[in-house]
């Protein structure tokens, strides 16, 4: 457990539908690569602060982290403050959130020459990562998918993710996490909010977040899945046919799949998030040069 704050500096770029894009940076005292970490819907990058990044930092592996469209800071400058438009993509919708996703890759590869970029996703940002993978593969030394699914209408929820888990308790984010002091919190942040991708998209810009691995990716880059056997987004069977997939569609050689029993949606959330946090770096310290 690292005992230390890693320094933060804070940054921000414009895209090219000009919203100005707000990130956080924390630096490695001799990283060995570089992990841009896209965060969920609902949520922004600055509620991993405080538990993964210091973990990460101190392993050797400086983060890079930006508020999506429409969440955190950048949300709050789209909108004005207005806490109640939070979630709104704006012009663009998901395309234009990948793609800004995809320009911020560019800054991190810029201010990092020779390191590793490793993409990791949670949520949200791991269907927005499928999608980037897809579409630059190359552009990544590995890539980690948390709380994922595959992405067709069968094999995810875009529904109430909450409905099998709201018998365990009132605020309705029981299905995030087995710890009790994640639903409050989670509820006490006022720039995290309760939001259904079906009714927060529409049915045109939600259906941008479907789709397979794509066919022959050409770019055999290291990936690890990781979700919660309680996980109410995917679940272990939409987990299984997507790690297929990248293997006999995408053709990569070094895909692992991982099923915490009992976990729910945020592993980095969980009550064993120390575990999930380690077998994450053992993953990577076995897959990239110190």
């Amino acid at each position: 457990m690292p005992t230390f704050t890693p320094i933060r500096r804070d940054g921000s770029y414009v895209d090219a539908h000009g919203v100005t894009i707000h990130y956080y940076a924390w630096a490695a005292a001799k990283p060995r690569a570089v992990i841009q970490l896209a965060h969920g819907l609902g949520e922004h990058a600055l509620r991993y602060e405080a538990g993964l990044v210091p973990k990460l930092v101190a392993a050797g592996y400086s983060v890079w982290a930006d508020d999506h469209r429409g969440h955190g800071a950048t949300g709050m400058g789209q909108h004005d403050g207005d806490r109640s438009r939070l979630g709104r993509l704006g012009v663009g919708g998901n395309r234009a959130t990948v793609e800004g996703i995809h320009q911020f890759t560019g800054i991190i590869r810029d201010a990092n020459p020779g390191l590793p970029i490793v993409f990791l996703g949670q949520s949200w940002g791991s269907l927005l990562g499928q999608v980037i993978l897809n579409r630059w593969p190359g552009d990544y030394d590995a890539f980690v998918l948390t709380g994922t699914a595959y992405r067709s209408v069968r094999h995810m929820n875009s529904g109430d993710l909450n409905k099998k888990h709201k018998h365990l308790g009132t605020t309705g984010n029981e299905w995030l996490s087995r710890d009790v002091a994640v639903h409050t919190a989670f509820s006490d942040d006022p720039l995290n909010f309760a939001a259904m991708a079906s009714k927060l998209f529409g049915l045109v810009d939600g259906a941008r977040l479907l789709g397979r691995p794509a066919k022959k990716l050409g770019a055999d880059i290291p990936l690890l899945i990781m979700i919660g056997s309680e996980d109410s987004l995917g679940g272990e069977r939409s987990v299984e046919l997507l790690a297929r997939d990248y293997v006999k569609r995408s053709g990569l050689t070094d895909v692992q799949a991982v099923v915490y029993p009992g976990a729910r949606h945020e592993l980095f959330h969980e009550t064993n998030k120390d575990e999930v946090v380690a077998d994450l770096l053992a993953w990577l310290d076995s897959r990239l040069p110190s």
